[in-house]
């Protein structure tokens, strides 16, 4: 038996244990990788390389991103940003069938790329837009079915965290690349949601009969413009390169406090600790993630894990299209059970060698897998985002999952289409001169 099939039998048998045993994810990506090495090395060896592999992976200055624009999702989370886009948000849908719920999609894809969390998007506008539907007639199921569906759209559309770790563990994949490329597939899935509410909400009668004065829909406008204001500054600067992605997250954590703190007054200097102890929370959890998966990826380097594993592959058959098709279906299994963060950390090493050798671009790669990923937040049983969706609409998951599957479908074809068309992909950052 090879060191890689040893190694990976091990690592892949412990983490397996350890998960369903409820160990960190964290802690079981550290501990597998550690017993994988040790048939090979001392122990003392492992434990001091181990230890500078986990320093060297959070030593990057890129990651400084990921606490700032959590920190600034949260301040917005907090800051009345909702309701102001749902207002916006129905200006957009308009009358169409099904109109309070594609209002929702809209509301979703805005406020999913401000806060970068796709549970923050399905409780803020669950929260409020779906009493509003169940006035208007709407059953609770369909209103909570869109809203889980189309919550992680704001991890595709930029700024998304998924993206800057992606980032790191490729090998320095670019951020504004990844950033750019997200737009079109985030477009592509909300799409997807808004095709199945419309076929769906036409057959129910689902029809808004609200018609606002021009005056009316200016006032909205202009209360919403602040709010969308946000993304055109930090994409705005870091794409033509006037501040990197780290200086645009610190800019969107200013330009959020003076908003919520002195524009909408919807945040008080006292609820300030609170938020920065949330967002310290979730930084610490992530970036011990990172510097835990930095131990993998070296085993996996040293033993050629990804190499035998693209061996394997490239082995089964050397049509292409089959093998995106096989590694879809294992990032869609994964994600039913795994967190997108450890699922990016883990897996980006074992399949981008793949993918590269099928001539595939790392960043059509990377939009790929966080979209397969995306799925995963919404399906059980570690779906978060359709347990917060589930929550907040007051349904239950048997009772919402059927008319969640309508949406599956869509979002699949989505998948597909971003898989196998490149152009979905790469056109954005081709255009701007990334790729």
């Amino acid at each position: 038996m090879s060191i890689a099939v040893l190694s990976g039998l091990i690592i892949l048998i412990l983490l397996v244990i350890m998960l369903i045993a409820g160990v960190p994810i964290a802690v079981a990506l550290g501990v597998s990788s550690f017993c994988a090495i040790l048939p090979i090395m001392s122990l003392d060896v492992v434990v001091i390389t181990g230890a500078q592999r986990i320093f060297s992976g959070i030593s990057v200055f890129s990651l400084l991103a990921i606490p700032f624009f959590i920190l600034a999702g949260n301040i917005m989370n907090k800051g009345g940003i909702a309701i102001r886009l749902i207002n916006f948000a129905k200006l957009l849908t308009g009358r169409i069938p099904g109109a309070l719920a594609q209002t929702n999609v809209v509301a979703n894809m805005l406020f999913g790329s401000i806060s970068g969390s796709g549970t923050a998007a399905a409780s803020a506008m669950g929260s409020i837009i779906g009493p509003v539907e169940e006035e208007e007639g709407y059953d609770k199921n369909f209103s909570a079915a869109a809203n889980i569906a189309s919550a992680p759209t704001g991890l595709l559309i930029p700024p998304s965290n998924v993206m800057i770790t992606f980032s790191l563990v490729s090998g320095g994949a670019s951020v504004a690349a990844l950033f750019m490329a997200g737009y079109i597939p985030g477009f592509v899935w909300g799409l997807a949601c808004m095709i199945v509410i419309f076929v769906l909400g036409k057959r129910r009668g689902y029809v808004n009969k609200d018609h606002l004065s021009w005056k009316e829909k200016g006032r909205i406008t202009f209360k919403a413009i602040p709010c969308l204001l946000l993304i055109v500054i930090v994409i705005g600067g870091i794409i033509p390169g006037i501040f990197t992605a780290t200086e645009g997250s610190v800019v969107a954590v200013v330009y959020s406090l003076i908003l919520s703190l002195f524009f909408y007054k919807s945040i008080k200097i006292k609820d300030l600790p609170k938020i920065f102890m949330d967002s310290a929370e979730m930084t610490g959890i992530i970036i011990f993630l990172i510097g835990m998966s930095g131990i993998m990826s070296w085993v996996m380097a040293f033993t050629g894990i990804p190499d035998a594993i693209s061996a394997a592959l490239l082995g089964l058959t050397d049509n292409k299209y089959i093998i995106l098709l096989i590694i879809n279906v294992i990032l869609l299994v994964v994600g039913t059970f795994m967190d997108m963060t450890p699922a990016c950390l883990i897996f980006t090493p074992i399949f981008l060698p793949v993918c590269n050798a099928l001539g595939m671009n790392t960043i059509h790669f990377g939009i790929m897998m966080i979209y397969n990923l995306c799925i995963g937040t919404i399906t059980p049983p570690v779906g978060t985002t359709l347990f917060v969706g589930v929550k907040v609409g007051k349904v239950k998951i048997e009772t919402v999952i059927n008319l969640l599957l309508y949406f599956f479908v869509a979002i699949f074809i989505g998948l597909l289409l971003v898989t196998y068309i490149p152009a979905f992909t790469l056109w954005l950052p081709s255009l701007m001169g990334y790729v």
